[in-house]
């Protein structure tokens, strides 16, 4: 995602951001160490998760995911408006034990809410 930590990856690669968009409602957030989110396609128990679309030069979708920290892998995620895209998936293994943090509907809101929650009461 723009402005972080892996945002580096797109970028060298001479991706460009096209827009945020949503998934359908289809879909589980875990945090993996608070360093990076996992996202899987459930059956069952999914929401509508904030992400952004980005255009991945073709020859630059590897380097891609071989930078992309183990468990990562690429994959359809549909859209909230029914269009299919490549994006990036947790395998099951990663998000084992990792906090899941599907109430938030995306990674931002997340981090969001842990800066506000390690920040602590206003003096």
């Amino acid at each position: 995602m723009r402005g972080l930590e892996l945002n580096g990856n797109l970028l060298a690669v001479g991706a460009e951001f096209v827009k945020e968009a949503k998934t359908s409602p289809a879909y589980r957030l875990w945090s993996i160490n608070d360093v990076h989110p996992a996202m899987q396609r459930v059956t069952a128990g999914g929401v509508s998760v904030d992400l952004e679309i980005w255009d991945v030069p073709a020859d630059g979708v590897a380097t891609v995911l071989l930078q992309e920290p183990p468990g990562l892998c690429i994959g359809k995620i549909e859209l909230s408006d029914g269009d299919w895209v490549l994006g990036v998936l947790g395998e099951a293994t990663l998000c084992e034990g990792k906090r899941e943090i599907t109430e938030y509907g995306g990674w931002r809101a997340y981090w969001a809410d842990r800066q506000t929650a390690t920040a602590g009461p206003s003096s």
